[in-house]
Parts: C-alpha cells; sequence; structure tokens
C-alpha cells in the first residue's frame, strides 16, 4: 500500500507583538544619534539590551514601510490601544484630531498624533501633558537635552523658524536667545520626535572659549 503524506498544518505561530515597550525602544534608537548616553540610562532603566533596542527599531521601520500597511492611526491603536486623549484642534482654517497616549518612560509627555478629517497624519511627536508643568526656558543654558518640547521651545523663543529636519521625526528652531553670559545669540535647537536633542550657537562661539 502506497504512503500517504500526512496533511500539512497550518502554521499557528503568530508573529510577536509589538508591544508599547517595543514602541518606547524604537524612540529612543532614533534619539540615540544625538544623546547616546541618555538613551543608555533609559534603556537600561527599561531593562532591555541594545540588541533588543534595535531589534525594536528594526521591526518598527519595517511596519512603517511595508508595501500593505495599515493606516498610521490604526498602526497607534494596535500599538498603544485606546488613546488616553482625543481632541478637536484647528491649524488655521484646517480641522483636524489630536490623539495622544501616555508614555511610562517621560511621564510629563505624551505622544501625540494629529489626523485630518480624511484619517490622513499630519503629525507624530511628544507633547507636554496636560496640567504637567512646563519647562522655564529663559536661556540657552536652559535647553538642555529633554527638557522641552518643540512647541515650549518655540513659544520661549518666539519668533522661532521652523527648520526642515535632517531625517524623518526629526525638526528644527532657528531663533534668538541670551547666552549663560546675558550676550544675544542666533542659535538652532533640533528635536528628535519632538524632545530636544541639543543647541547650537550660529553666531560664533560664546565669550570666554578658547579660539
Amino acid at each position: 500500500m502506497p504512503s500517504q503524506t500526512p496533511p500539512e498544518r497550518p502554521d499557528t505561530r503568530a508573529a510577536k507583538p509589538f508591544t508599547p515597550l517595543d514602541f518606547q525602544l524604537a524612540l529612543l534608537r532614533r534619539m540615540a544619534d544625538h544623546q547616546p548616553e541618555l538613551v543608555d540610562d533609559a534603556r537600561r532603566a527599561l531593562g532591555v539590551s541594545t540588541a533588543e533596542m534595535r531589534e525594536a527599531n528594526k521591526r518598527w521601520q519595517a511596519m512603517r514601510h511595508a508595501p500593505r500597511s495599515r493606516a498610521a492611526a490604526a498602526r497607534y491603536r494596535s500599538i498603544l490601544g485606546t488613546p488616553e486623549s482625543t481632541t478637536p484642534r484647528t491649524l488655521g482654517d484646517l480641522a483636524c484630531e489630536a490623539l495622544a497616549w501616555p508614555v511610562p518612560l517621560w511621564p510629563d509627555l505624551r505622544f501625540e498624533v494629529l489626523l485630518a478629517p480624511n484619517g490622513a497624519v499630519w503629525n507624530e511627536w511628544l507633547v507636554r501633558a496636560p496640567g504637567a508643568p512646563a519647562p522655564s526656558l529663559r536661556t540657552l543654558a536652559d535647553l538642555t537635552p529633554w527638557s522641552c518640547t518643540v512647541d515650549e521651545a518655540a513659544r520661549a523663543f518666539a519668533p522661532a523658524r521652523p527648520l526642515e529636519g535632517t531625517a524623518p521625526n526629526r525638526w528644527g528652531l532657528a531663533f534668538t536667545a541670551l547666552d549663560a553670559e546675558g550676550v544675544r545669540r542666533e542659535a538652532v535647537a533640533e528635536f528628535t520626535w519632538g524632545l530636544v536633542q541639543r543647541t547650537e550657537i550660529r553666531n560664533g562661539p560664546p565669550r570666554g572659549s578658547r579660539p
């Protein structure tokens, strides 16, 4: 009697879920280009290795760029769950909706996604949580890494001019502000996922620096 090939069993293995922890690791991986020491401290606080952070970012990028990737808003809901808040917002003459989720790594911040009426994502970044104390920003010395968000710096050093970022999910602001010696300087601040990473003085070295 000829042997019969057993029927193939369906592959019941589910893909490893992308969790809120993985999402925080993806945010950190982008920030590591500017602030590796802060990122290492945060990564250790989360109890994960550098390899795990890189793997989370690799999976995040694959999700974002997959040919049949789900809409960004749906992707965030699947990872982060139901938004903590959903708020109508007006940008100029355009009405949109702001979705916000808590980020355990930064308790005073929220991850905000701005949705257009057609469901397209206009923006996605970290913002200050409602009721959380805003930082006091008076001089360039106050712009320490991770101290403030884009909108906070823009308000503190108005009029600030937005600049195109050097990579996805990066932003820049050009403005003038006082340095530690009270001298007004032209400066540029760089932000990743809406959080300040570094500041550069554009009109020469600060007074007292070596040539």
